[in-house]
């Protein structure tokens, strides 16, 4: 029986055969199932295995049923009942399905069948059967044409209960697979249970040599592996010796891998505080105006990107819901835009060269927006990051760079280059420029310098809104999002340098990676964390500011002369 299995796997796997071309015999499966509901253990572990070795791929949602314990008996016949109803006497009802194709069963009027929950008799496994049930799905969806199906299985198969009958076909499945990942997982899980077996056979040699070639693939799942071992074989010094090499081994690789994660994540972190940062750049090194709402400008970059995912869920398809993305990313932009036109309009234009009074006039247009905001949409809201942003780059083993941060570190990039062509490259550019450095001349020599004041400030209130909808890939959308980043925007701009954009660049960075960095740190016994990481950022740059206090590059515009 063990060879026809494995066989059968081969087959199923190896040569796409699919369940629809082979006749399968429902009435076998079926008679099958109903050993299910028997007393005796073995005949119900029979059962589980015999309906494992057909490879039937609608056998997977069964033993999913199986296990959730949503098969009954009635009128002699195997059936599926998920969920129960009341009617108007308060009797739980049973709406029944078949067991295969998940089909309502019809009474003979044609309305699906619904006796009383009492009237059924419960197929319920017991712990090892859940088990057995869990060993012969994750079999059966070894041989899945499913991708995901079939890593999954893959991976599943390492992990503890250990099934050692999925050993030969992993082994085939390493050789053999299309799948450069699942070949990868699949060696990677048949070492993992090679080890298990070879620790059960009390086989100390074999099991070292499985455990070394773990390690050489630099297996991050062997970890805890090892670490479980190395307490069963504390008193076998000599056994306990060869563990701790390997541990350590595999350990130095982790912090490795760990280390360029940090190091990813603070990229993506001071991507966003770049992006944001571009904006108070440009209000605050460039016009001389100090705008604490532009935390709130993000956050409208936020609730913009909220409700053009709500219009593509009521009003489109789901096959067209990834677009609300690429609509929203400007959208997020123009409605900044467009709030800051009227927050200059209204206040700001009166308070050039009042950073003081900018300040607190802002500071309560913030606290407008925020209140503003929760009562209209309340406290916490959700954004579902589109299809071809979910998942990641698989670098090396146990590296893994995701798709959003990755597309976040492009928008920065990408912002980075219009901002250089911009203000660099274009008349309208070298207008804003003379408008700051001397508003008296660019006047004298026709330039609107009201109209140039409005550009400048809304331009750099629409950057915060692209901050805000790149920050929904990572993180929640609340009415106060944007306070958690308005601090550390400033800091990027002070130590960079008021007004350049080369010191944004180096400054957003390097304190997003330094952040992130300094998160899973503990000294002393003390975990640092996401709050103690920020304080000593903060610590490190007001140190940084009495060496250098013009920062990174000295600035230019309105304010380097004070």
């Amino acid at each position: 029986m063990y060879k026809l299995f494995t066989f059968f796997i081969f087959l199923m796997h190896f040569l796409s055969i699919n369940a629809e071309d082979v006749n399968y015999n429902d009435n076998d499966l079926l008679n099958n199932m109903k050993l299910l509901a028997s007393d005796k253990e073995d005949i119900v572990s029979n059962a589980i295995n015999n309906l494992a070795k057909t490879g039937d791929p609608r056998l997977e949602d069964f033993f999913e049923f199986y296990r959730n314990s949503s098969l009954y008996i009635w009128n002699d016949k195997i059936v599926v009942c998920e969920e129960t109803i009341e009617d108007e006497d308060f009797n739980e009802l049973a709406p029944l399905i078949t067991p295969l194709d998940k089909q309502p069963i019809l009474d003979i009027t044609g309305i699906q069948v619904k006796p009383d929950i009492l009237e059924l008799i419960e197929v319920s496994p017991s712990r090892q059967h859940r088990i057995e049930a869990r060993n012969a799905l994750i079999l059966l969806t070894l041989s899945s044409t499913n991708i995901e199906y079939r890593f999954s299985a893959v991976k599943k198969s390492g992990m503890p209960p250990y099934n050692y009958n999925a050993i030969p076909v992993l082994k085939i499945i390493q050789n053999n697979d299309t799948i450069e990942k699942i070949r990868f997982t699949a060696k990677e899980s048949f070492l993992l249970l090679s080890v298990s077996l070879a620790d059960t056979n009390k086989n100390k040699d074999q099991m070292i040599k499985y455990l070394e070639q773990l390690v050489e693939i630099n297996s991050l799942r062997s970890i805890p592996v090892i670490e479980s071992l190395k307490k069963k074989y504390n008193n076998d010094k000599a056994t306990e010796v060869l563990l701790s090499k390997l541990h350590s081994k595999i350990i130095k690789h982790q912090k490795f891998i760990n280390q360029i994660t940090y190091v990813f994540q603070g990229l993506s972190l001071g991507s966003i505080l770049i992006i944001m940062a571009l904006g108070l750049a440009i209000t605050f090194g460039l016009m001389g105006i100090i705008n604490m709402a532009h935390g709130e400008l993000m956050m409208i970059g936020g609730f913009s990107t909220y409700i053009i995912q709500e219009i593509f869920v009521r009003n489109f398809s789901a096959e067209y819901f990834d677009y609300y993305f690429l609509v929203a990313l400007p959208s997020s932009f123009i409605i900044s835009f467009i709030v800051g036109l009227i927050i200059e309009f209204t206040v700001v234009q009166k308070l050039y060269r009042r950073p003081l009074e900018s300040l607190l006039a802002t500071w309560g247009i913030s606290i407008i927006l925020i209140q503003t905001t929760r009562l209209i949409f309340g406290d916490n809201i959700g954004v579902n990051s589109p299809e071809f942003l979910r998942g990641g780059y698989e670098l090396m083993n146990g590296l893994i760079l995701p798709y959003n941060r990755l597309f976040i570190i492009l928008m920065c990039i990408v912002s980075l280059l219009i901002i250089y062509y911009l203000f660099g490259r274009t008349s309208l550019g070298l207008k804003v420029k003379a408008t700051m450095q001397n508003r008296d001349m660019a006047t004298a020599l026709g330039v609107n310098t009201r109209a140039v004041d409005r550009f400048t400030f809304a331009f750099g209130s629409g950057l915060a809104g692209i901050a805000g909808c790149c920050l929904t890939l990572i993180g929640g959308v609340t009415p106060d999002m944007g306070q958690n980043y308005i601090v550390e925007s400033f800091l990027v701009v002070v130590t960079g340098g008021v007004g350049e954009l080369l010191g944004v660049i180096f400054s957003g960075f390097g304190i997003g990676i330094l952040t992130k960095i300094l998160e899973p740190m503990n000294i002393g016994g003390f975990d640092i964390g996401a709050i103690w990481s920020k304080v000593l950022v903060l610590i490190f740059v007001v140190i940084f500011i009495q060496f250098k206090p013009s920062g990174l590059f000295p600035p230019k515009g309105r304010l380097a002369d004070d």
